[in-house]
């Protein structure tokens, strides 16, 4: 059985794959006969990494001079749709699953439409003969051949998508070419394996492609040791994906240039990436290189690139690692070979603010060891400058936590004293309200109200204030935002207005006893907004009683009823505002009753009216005017 050598442009040329699988396939070579190897590489195994401190370093000069050419695999949106999401990938197929979902659907190796940008029309070769069994399980007649004799393609060619050596077999009359249909979760799948170190991972995805061409029941096993191995190997490159994204530390390099070791500087040229239209950004960001060295597992600095431009846009950084480099000037992701551990700049002082940010925020009492090796792996540890504070730290964690716990309990700072909740229910009556002697003990005695639930979520109860004996009470619905936090009434908006009014009328209202029918905010939640809500007849009802105190300790001549909460509150029934406004209504014990709008009616009025509804609504507070200056 003869035996191919495909020699494949990169460690990640996934489009090169594609093209000679699709043609290996269509020859009818078996993956027994395939040998995958990479250009420029000596013979043997091609894709076997260097062993760990023998790796040769590219040198620093010109570190950065190959740039991004022709959109594909990494770029910002891939062809298939969440390819390096943390999910796992989908799988082949299901049984019972409709055919057209599990096994029609998807060319993954369609025939090139554009000959110019794709592979070369391929021509059968008549000079060599079909593949055959009986050919001999050896090479030797592959050597022997002229290098560029007929029918063989030359190991040198540039040919974007690779070498075939020797030359596939012609395709005979009797086994025409034909489409292979697979799932479309199989590119996914081939598009995260290519990026994995494994040697073998080209050869395990052609095994892979052959077995679903000849064997259907594969797309329905999803326990099949290949199949397994290639969702492993996805599985792995993702983690590294991720790990990469949460380990990698940036040192900043003041003038762009080199700091302490041969800096490589980022390229002059612009070429603007997709999605990036214009000048380049400015920001400060920009006026410094930013420089993170990383050690991945597997190859993929070029699939994590646009992550990294994407989230620090406005920096000028360089991520080096031994395998491949990225560069970001603000306008052009530049890629270029590997670098060295000290071709990164040293520590700098942001580096010692981090640390003790970090041993800031440690927590002793939530430590534990294992769970943190295994989301932040020692092998990530030398890279990391917070890993040095680890051993320390985890060390003083048991007597740290142990000095937490004997510690005596802090008190919280409060703006409102610890309550505890008083229910009070079905009241009405002067029997059910608590005996106040002063109006200085109506704040501690509200707080500690629960009889409906709008003070469990008030900040705390708002109740009247100004002189004692007040001849005159001005009497609101309930408290607003502003004076649920500031704990004194009509504060906030609707406060302004009535204060703008008092002026106007010549009043003082230090002379006046202001307050709510209503003790405690009721509001409804909306983002991070507290939204007024009118409250219910049931807990207006429930706030009575401390209003029949202050009116009781106060005995004001007149009350100012504001908006139809308060007005009900007082007179013991319904009242419609606009009918019964400016007018004077008896009230409990024959005290007389002023009826008028709410502040706040106005500022929800339509504003082209404002002016005139504010004249109307001075003109029935004035009726109260001999009142309030007394």
């Amino acid at each position: 059985m003869a035996t191919y050598t495909v020699l494949l442009p990169s460690e990640t040329d996934l489009t090169a794959f594609r093209a000679q699988a699709r043609r290996l396939l269509t020859a009818g070579v078996s993956p027994e006969a395939v040998q995958w190897q990479l250009e420029g590489r000596a013979a043997g195994d091609l894709f076997a990494q260097a062993a760990p401190g023998r790796r040769e370093a590219a040198p620093s000069p010109g570190l950065f001079d190959t740039q991004v050419s022709t959109p594909g695999l990494f770029d910002d949106a891939p062809a298939t749709p969440g390819l390096f999401d943390a999910e796992t990938s989908a799988p082949f197929g299901r049984p019972g699953e409709d055919d057209r979902l599990a096994v029609n659907t998807g060319q993954l190796f369609p025939e090139p439409t554009d000959p110019s940008a794709e592979e070369p029309a391929f021509e059968p070769d008549t000079s060599v003969e079909a593949a055959s069994d009986d050919a001999p399980d050896d090479t030797d007649g592959a050597s022997n051949a002229p290098a560029d004799g007929p029918g063989t393609e030359p190991l040198s060619a540039a040919r974007p998508i690779g070498t075939v050596s020797p030359a596939l077999p012609a395709l005979s009359a009797a086994r025409p070419a034909r489409a292979v249909s697979v799932p479309p979760t199989f590119l996914a799948l081939c598009a995260t394996v290519v990026l994995h170190a494994d040697p073998n991972r080209f050869g395990l995805l052609y095994r892979l492609l052959w077995r679903m061409a000849h064997e259907p029941g594969l797309r329905h096993d999803p326990l099949d040791p290949d199949r397994l191995q290639a969702e492993q190997m996805a599985k792995a490159v993702r983690r590294d994906i991720h790990k990469m994204r949460a380990f990698v530390r940036f040192r900043t390099v003041a003038d762009g240039g080199p700091a302490g070791a041969d800096v490589p500087l980022l390229p002059t040229a612009t070429v603007p990436l997709d999605g990036i239209d214009g000048p380049a950004p400015h920001g400060d960001g920009l006026e410094h290189l930013h420089v993170a060295w990383f050690e991945p597992l597997n190859h993929i600095v070029e699939a994590n690139a646009p992550f990294f431009k994407r989230r620090f846009t406005q920096m000028r950084w360089a991520i080096l690692t031994p395998q491949r480099c990225v560069a970001w000037d603000g306008r052009t992701l530049t890629f270029g070979p590997g670098a060295r551990k000290e071709d990164a700049p040293p520590a700098d002082a942001g580096e010692g603010l981090w640390l003790t940010y970090y041993a800031h925020i440690f927590n002793p009492a939530r430590l534990k060891l294992k769970m943190m090796q295994k989301e932040m792996p020692r092998r990530y540890w030398p890279n990391l400058p917070e890993a040095r504070l680890i051993g320390e730290l985890s060390a003083q964690a048991m007597a740290r936590s142990g000095g937490m716990i004997d510690q005596a309990a802090t008190v919280p700072a409060r703006r409102i004293r610890s309550v505890v909740p008083v229910v009070v229910a079905g009241h009405t009556g002067a029997a059910s309200r608590p005996a106040l002697q002063h109006l200085s003990e109506l704040q501690d005695a509200a707080n500690r109200c629960r009889a409906c639930p709008i003070g469990a979520g008030a900040t705390q109860a708002v109740v009247g204030e100004g002189p004692a004996h007040a001849a005159l009470m001005v009497v609101g619905e309930q408290p607003g935002d502003h004076e649920d936090l500031r704990g004194r009434p009509f504060v906030g908006p609707a406060g302004q207005l009535f204060d703008r009014a008092v002026r106007e009328l010549g009043w003082s209202r230090d002379r006046l006893y202001v307050t709510n029918a209503v003790k405690h905010f009721k509001y409804e939640l909306r983002g991070t907004r507290r939204i007024h809500k009118t409250p219910h007849q049931q807990e207006v009802d429930a706030c009575l009683h401390w209003l029949e105190s202050e009116l009781e300790l106060v005995a004001p001549q007149a009350v100012l009823a504001l908006g139809a909460t308060a007005a009900r509150a007082i007179l013991g029934r319904p009242v419609a505002v606009m009918r019964e406004r400016g007018q004077w209504h008896e009230g409990p014990q024959g005290r007389p009753v002023l009826v008028t709008l709410h502040p706040s009616a106005l500022l929800r009025a339509d504003p082209g009216h404002a002016a005139e509804n504010f004249r109307h609504w001075v003109e029935d507070l004035s009726l109260a005017t001999a009142l309030a200056a007394g």
